[in-house]
């Protein structure tokens, strides 16, 4: 009968601020793989208020389209109510913080063209840290 692990990984990114695209899916097939799980899931969370997850294509142009919907749903030069950085929290509020993917015989499933990406809607750069939970059956 396999055994049950679940492991935590910690991975720290620095951002460039408002808007910053950062890849993590190497980071992520690194933790499935040197967790030794076999089938299970793969859970990520961005435990930041002004940060967000997207599982999209990692293409410059999209990345550019992605950057005018957000500023075009949420625009930076509004007047809110909020000091220096509302539209970054409103923008966080319309994306989730965390994303699930399956592990399937010691591999992470993404789509052909899927990344998993850290979006910085602050506006400032930050350090950031987003926590791994690899979980399932050795």
């Amino acid at each position: 009968m396999p055994e049950f692990k679940i492991t935590n990984v910690r991975h720290t990114v620095s951002t460039k601020g408002e808007i910053d695209f950062i890849d993590l899916t190497d980071a992520i097939r690194s933790a499935v793989a040197n967790s030794g799980i076999k089938n299970g899931i793969v859970h990520v969370f961005a435990p930041h208020a002004t940060g967000i997850l997207v599982l999209t294509e990692n293409d410059y142009p999209l990345l550019k389209d992605i950057e005018a919907f957000l500023e075009k749903l949420v625009p930076r030069n509004k007047d809110y109510n909020h000091p220096s950085n509302a539209h970054a929290h409103l923008r966080s509020m319309l994306f989730p913080p965390d994303k699930t993917l399956p592990i399937i015989d010691g591999e992470v499933e993404f789509g052909t063209w899927q990344s998993l990406l850290f979006v910085e809607t602050d506006v400032y750069p930050r350090k950031r840290t987003i926590i791994i939970q690899v979980m399932g059956e050795q």
